[in-house]
Formats: C-alpha cells, sequence, structure tokens
C-alpha cells in the first residue's frame, strides 16, 4: 500500500494505452518514455494487446513499469505475467484477480468507487486504488475517502483527468493519476502525442514544486 513501494516517481502519471496496436507500439513507447511516463498499461479488451504491451516491455528503461489494464481474470493476470508485465489494472474490486496478481508479486491496482471497495481491495493485497470513473469521485469525495484510509494508500483518480483538474484531486489527496483519452487515442499523430505528453508531466512538475 505505501506510495515508496512501486513508484517509480512521486505523482506517477499511468498512460491508459486503450486500442494500441503492435504496428504503434514502438512510436507511443519512445514519445513516452521519452517524454517520463514511467508506468504504460496497455487495456486487454482491444485485439493484440499482449503483443502490443511485449513491445512497450522489450523497450521500457530499467525504471519503468508496464502491464495491462481492463484485467478482469485470473487468467489475464496469467497472461500478462508470461508476458513480462508489471502492473495489473482493473476497472472493478475482483479480490480473486488482486490476490492472485499479489501472489505473482505483481502490481494489482484495481478500481474502486466507494470505501468498502476500497478496504476489500486493500485487504485481497492491492498495492493501490484506482478511483475509476473519476467523473463520479469528484475532489470533494476523494478528500472523504483519504480521511478514513490508511494514511499510506495510494490513491489514483482515472476518468476524465486533465492537466486543469489534477492540482485539485492533489489538493485534496490523491497520489497519482491514469490518464486515457487525454493523452492517448489510436492512430494518434505523433507530434500530437508529444505534446500532449509534455503538457501532462508539465502538470506533475508544477504539482510537485508546489508539494
Amino acid at each position: 500500500m505505501a506510495a515508496d513501494t512501486f513508484y517509480p516517481s512521486p505523482c506517477p502519471l499511468v498512460a491508459i494505452l486503450r486500442g494500441l496496436t503492435p504496428e504503434e507500439a514502438p512510436m507511443v513507447g519512445r514519445v513516452l518514455f521519452g517524454a517520463g511516463f514511467r508506468m504504460l498499461e496497455v487495456p486487454l479488451n482491444r485485439p493484440r494487446a499482449i503483443e502490443a504491451m511485449r513491445i512497450l516491455i522489450d523497450m521500457a528503461p530499467d525504471d519503468a513499469l508496464v502491464g495491462a489494464g481492463t484485467v478482469l481474470t485470473k487468467a489475464d493476470v496469467d497472461a500478462v505475467k508470461e508476458a513480462g508485465g508489471t502492473l495489473i489494472v482493473s476497472p472493478h474490486c475482483a479480490e480473486d484477480v488482486i490476490s492472485h496478481a499479489a501472489g505473482k508479486g505483481m502490481i494489482p491496482l484495481p478500481g474502486v468507487a466507494t470505501p468498502t471497495e476500497g478496504y476489500r481491495a486493500l485487504n485481497a493485497g492491492a498495492q493501490g486504488l484506482k478511483l475509476f470513473p473519476a467523473e463520479m469521485i469528484p475532489p470533494p469525495a476523494v478528500k472523504a475517502i483519504r480521511s478514513i484510509m490508511p494514511p499510506d494508500t495510494v490513491l489514483m483518480p482515472v476518468g476524465g483527468i486533465h492537466t486543469q483538474n489534477m492540482a485539485a484531486y492533489i489538493a485534496a489527496g490523491a497520489t497519482g493519476f491514469g490518464i486515457g483519452g487525454q493523452l492517448y487515442q489510436p492512430r494518434v499523430e505523433e507530434a500530437t502525442l508529444k505534446r500532449s505528453a509534455e503538457a501532462f508531466m508539465a502538470a506533475r512538475e508544477k504539482l510537485l514544486q508546489g508539494a
């Protein structure tokens, strides 16, 4: 649960690469790693996701964590492990999936929306909580959740996160973020992705400077 157990850097930004193809993966990995992203997830609910994830793993810096999103079953966990992935991100709190991933030495970050789900996830072995969908969990709700969770609990809002609302979430007690469509869309142009990645990293740096 502690922030220093898996973070490659403070206030981590997880790039959610839904729809990433193996053909796009080298460019996307090069741009994101170059911009400073160190946590990448490829959701499994699109074709050839494992293949794209493998490419990112092969090119990742030593301090990067790469894995899968939309992990729904223990079989999904096994497939990600076999491919060399580390992160196991789910949209929901499936305790069997969480404990299975934790038992394999992986980093489960399940989706939760309530304190009840949060405690169930932590008890099952989650190393952090994906607050999802963040559109339904605004900063005041994050502040309330933070107040009753163990103090070292990692809270990462996901859904509708952009550079303008990150500060409010951090002030409420968020630890980092998952960023999807505001960062990456399939077939994105390299220059567009680079601008988005740099904008998010600049916003993150501003938050760190204000900490």
